[in-house]
């Protein structure tokens, strides 16, 4: 029988560095939280499932560097952090928003529309077949709109490398689907 530790000593524990059971218990008791604040704030299942992620993942980066001062206040800590999430969320879809009403009509013009059609389920399919570092490298650039600086710091390596790796992995989604380079 394993006893339930508090949340001070939890953040404890995932501060010192080799706290993989306690960084999964906290994920097993912030996760719903999380979620439930992301379906009422968000009120769609997908992205609170998305804000659940980020949340769990920049929290447990701090609580890793030691920068919850106040290990009793996990939970506040949690909260503070789903809130300034959603809140940089909204601002950066009013902010396409209003890009897009500024430059929309840029969009609609014959020269865009004479592109050549997407096939969606072939990218996907070519996306998939890429490795898990490559595939990483691309979504997070391109899907999660993240700097060169943020992937290289997640994936652990340069910025630099981030650049080749992006620069191969958008040479195999050309060559998988067909585009000439």
């Amino acid at each position: 029988m394993q006893i339930e530790v508090n949340d001070a000593e939890l953040v404890r524990q995932i501060g010192s560095g080799n706290g993989r059971e306690a960084e999964a218990e906290f994920c097993r008791r912030m996760a719903p939280r999380v979620r439930l604040y992301g379906l009422r704030h968000l009120r769609d299942e997908h992205a609170a499932e998305d804000l659940a992620q980020q949340v769990l993942i920049t929290t447990l980066e701090a609580l890793r560097a030691g920068r919850l001062r106040e290990p009793e206040k996990l939970a506040s800590f949690v909260l503070g952090t789903c809130r300034m999430t959603v809140l940089n969320l909204r601002r950066g879809a009013e902010r396409k928003e209003r890009l897009l009403e500024q430059y929309g009509s840029d969009f609609a013009s014959p020269a865009v529309s004479a592109l050549p059609h997407l096939d969606r389920d072939l990218l996907q399919r070519c996306v998939e077949n890429l490795n898990e570092r490559d595939r990483s490298v691309v979504v997070m650039t391109f899907y999660d709109e993240q700097t060169g600086a943020d992937v290289a710091s997640f994936l652990g390596v340069s910025e630099a490398n981030v650049r080749v790796i992006r620069h191969r992995a958008i040479h195999q989604l050309r060559k998988c689907m067909g585009v000439e380079a």
